[in-house]
């Protein structure tokens, strides 16, 4: 694999190659231009497997007129630097290291609703969210155990803060994931992606408790029958877990 193939490197090319479409149209007009740029933008994001990758690549540059305040006509120098103020956003909310990672989509509203229902905790149980994002699944967990004491490890500085003001009562640490220790707590929460979704699992077998719990949304373990699980009107699955025990059994024999 080339070093231009690699993320995320490519997808600064793709952002690259959507501004010079749209600057090289410009002559034929704003609309032209504009529209040329999204679908150059477009048509390289599909090249992507992934969903998440792919609309990081696609987004780049209609994200970027829009964050310059684009209105008909207007241009001159700000056009051509457009790329580069949306690339150092973007890079400053979400560092290179987190790109390997899973992007910041936030946890629906209601989407944990049903969990206590399946996963009792009692009062004062310690619930991570490992990868918190802006803290939308956060807030979740605090609505569904309101007693229960609720933390989140986050890479991004910027969301780690945004999430430690919008869920109030949550404990909101800047950390990574991967390097954390999951032993104390009594479920843990993660919204990751495929690929990434078997070194959860393998993790959460090493360090939680025979009786902790593990919850996925969306993304379920491959090749590992869940407690429980149970489809969200969007069409998300959540997936319930407790691999200490997997864990422990295979100890055992």
């Amino acid at each position: 694999m080339s070093v231009a193939t690699t993320w995320p490197l490519s997808a600064l090319l793709v952002w690259l190659a959507a501004w010079l479409a749209h600057l090289s149209l410009r002559g034929l007009g704003s609309d032209v231009a504009l529209a040329a740029g999204a679908a150059v933008g477009v048509a390289l994001a599909l090249l992507y497997r992934q969903r998440w990758r792919r609309l990081i690549a696609a987004l780049g540059f209609p994200v970027s007129v829009l964050l310059l305040g684009w209105r008909p006509g207007g241009g001159g120098w700000i056009w051509s630097g457009g790329w580069l103020l949306a690339l150092a956003l973007l890079w400053w909310l979400y560092p290179r290291r987190a790109w390997s990672e899973a992007p910041v989509f936030p946890t629906p509203r209601g989407a944990l609703t049903a969990l206590p229902g399946h996963a009792p905790l009692p009062s004062g149980a310690r619930v991570l969210d490992a990868g918190c994002g802006a803290g939308d699944g956060l807030r979740e967990l605090l609505g569904v155990y309101p007693r229960a004491s609720v933390e989140g490890v986050e890479w991004s500085r910027p969301l780690a803060l945004l999430a430690r003001w919008r869920a109030a009562g949550a404990r909101v640490r800047r950390g990574d994931l991967w390097a954390d220790d999951w032993a104390p707590f009594a479920m843990v929460y993660v919204f990751q992606r495929p690929e990434s979704m078997q070194r959860v699992w393998d993790k959460a077998c090493a360090e939680l408790a025979p009786e902790a719990w593990l919850v996925s949304l969306d993304f379920a373990v491959p090749e590992q029958l869940p407690v429980a699980s149970w489809q969200l009107p969007g069409g998300q699955n959540v997936w319930l877990y407790r691999p200490g025990r997997n864990a422990a059994s295979k100890t055992a024999n």
